[in-house]
């Protein structure tokens, strides 16, 4: 247990810094981001508020799916924000290009990697990527083309809402599936109940 809370924090607070640095980078925010800073800025709110704000509502999407949220899926709620604020806080503005787009390349695979760390933990994936793993559950859907699917469609709204769409939106939006079919498997820690779905045996389809 303790190996899996600890592999759940780390995910969920490199998560929050990936975001952070998406921002940071300034040349297009992951596709949730942009729907999140589409919705900070119409109600002007910070970032981190949104995240949580947002989590707490994707939640709703799952009882159709019949997923049940654990003690991951709250802490995502809470964490991915609070992190995603401090690290803001910490990271100053970017002027040059190249460390820009280093720091995009950067902030993609980080986010892949968190993303198969909390969710190969067990512990109850995150409001947005419980949707994803519903729905793989649910269609046998290879995760990679519902994650897409998913991006893309947040990714139209955050925009319509004056989100920050750039070159490193599209570049998530094409390459986050399959980082996380990529990293999952690699902290896929065995479920210790018979219910609980084998996700990283699905994701290499």
């Amino acid at each position: 247990m303790a190996r899996r809370l600890l592999q759940l924090y780390i995910g969920l607070v490199l998560y929050g810094i990936s975001a952070a640095m998406y921002v940071r980078a300034d040349l297009g925010a992951d596709p949730w981001n942009v729907f999140h800073l589409g919705v900070a800025k119409i109600f002007s709110l910070n970032l981190g508020i949104v995240m949580i704000g947002v989590g707490a509502l994707v939640l709703l999407l799952w009882i159709p799916l019949r997923t049940r949220p654990g003690i991951g899926t709250i802490s995502n709620v809470i964490v991915l924000g609070l992190a995603a604020d401090v690290a803001l806080a910490l990271i100053p503005p970017v002027e040059s290009v190249v460390f820009r787009m280093g720091l995009l390349v950067v902030a993609l695979v980080v986010n892949g990697i968190a993303t198969g760390m909390y969710i190969g933990a067990g512990l109850g994936a995150g409001p947005r990527d419980g949707l994803m793993t519903g729905l793989h559950a649910r269609t046998g859907w290879p995760i990679r083309r519902i994650r897409t699917g998913i991006e893309v469609a947040v990714l139209s709204a955050g925009w319509l809402m004056g989100g920050a769409f750039g070159v490193g939106t599209v570049l998530y939006a094409l390459a986050i599936g399959p980082l996380i079919q990529l990293f999952l498997p690699w902290f896929h820690i065995a479920p210790t109940k018979k219910n609980q779905p084998a996700i990283a045996d699905s994701v290499t389809e």
